[in-house]
């Protein structure tokens, strides 16, 4: 198992750019975040390189979030804004060695039958995997759950699986995230085993909270045995609100025991 520290979540008690050394010093060797646009990807490109770390996620542009915007795939009439977000995400993760790119879904218009945004997202979808290519980038999708985000087009796995087998490149990939699919739908392990076969990158934390794992419901050492025999090498993203601010809160990771008897947080 790896794990990547997701700056957005963790370590918030420090400004952006100082979480990078706080991820590093606490055993991480790779980091993902949502929006990491107002830092200069040649800046990003240098804390990234100071601490020794990688990224390994990041996020389109959600669009105007005070006005409730949480990703612009669905719209019809912002065509433009949209493709210019996919342009600015991938040109920034390319700068800064990061592969993957969530190409955030978004809501469903008021007064819009989800039918007919479906097919728009669809349409979008396929557009950002074309220009992703472009620059050697994963398009990412992620079904978020209907408690927390209602009027999100994307809330269940069995979207996302639906997308993938319709809009058919092979660049186009699932985060799954573990929180969201527990709180959403239930029925975690056998969703989860659908879905890692197209998992570009696995999130977690803990429900209800979405706490450290240990603090919820999940059976977390079950769901990384599944993760580990399902084949996924890839890094499990920590995605969760600690609750506290120490860095006690990786005490739940699993550990490895190395030659002077201490135990040490795989990571």
């Amino acid at each position: 198992m790896k794990f990547s520290a997701n700056l957005s979540t963790l370590f918030q008690q420090l400004p952006l750019r100082e979480r990078f050394g706080a991820a590093a010093a606490a055993g991480f060797n790779a980091v993902e975040l949502w929006f990491p646009y107002e830092i200069p990807a040649s800046d990003f490109r240098g804390l990234l390189a100071d601490n020794n770390l990688t990224c390994v996620g990041i996020n389109s542009a959600a669009g105007n979030v005070q006005d409730g915007d949480w990703g612009l795939a669905t719209s019809e009439t912002l065509i433009e804004t949209f493709e210019s977000s996919l342009h600015q995400a991938f040109r920034y993760a390319s700068e800064i060695g990061c592969s993957n790119v969530h190409v955030m879904a978004g809501n469903v218009p008021k007064a819009a039958a989800r039918v007919g945004v479906w097919q728009v997202y669809l349409r979008n979808i396929s557009r950002a995997c074309e220009f992703a290519e472009q620059y050697g980038i994963t398009v990412m999708i992620e079904a978020l759950n209907a408690v927390d985000r209602p009027n999100y087009l994307l809330n269940t796995q069995a979207q996302a699986l639906e997308a993938i087998r319709t809009v058919d490149r092979a660049n186009l990939k699932i985060m799954l995230d573990l929180f969201h699919l527990q709180r959403g739908e239930g029925n975690l392990i056998e969703r989860m085993r659908l879905s890692m076969p197209h998992a570009a990158h696995i999130q977690i934390a803990d429900n209800p909270g979405r706490g450290e794992p240990g603090t919820g419901e999940i059976n977390f050492p079950v769901v990384f045995r599944e993760i580990y025999a399902s084949g996924y090498r890839g890094y499990v993203g920590c995605e969760y609100f600690p609750t506290n601010k120490g860095l006690d809160t990786l005490d739940w990771m699993p550990t490895n025991r190395l030659e002077d008897g201490q135990d040490r947080p795989r990571i």
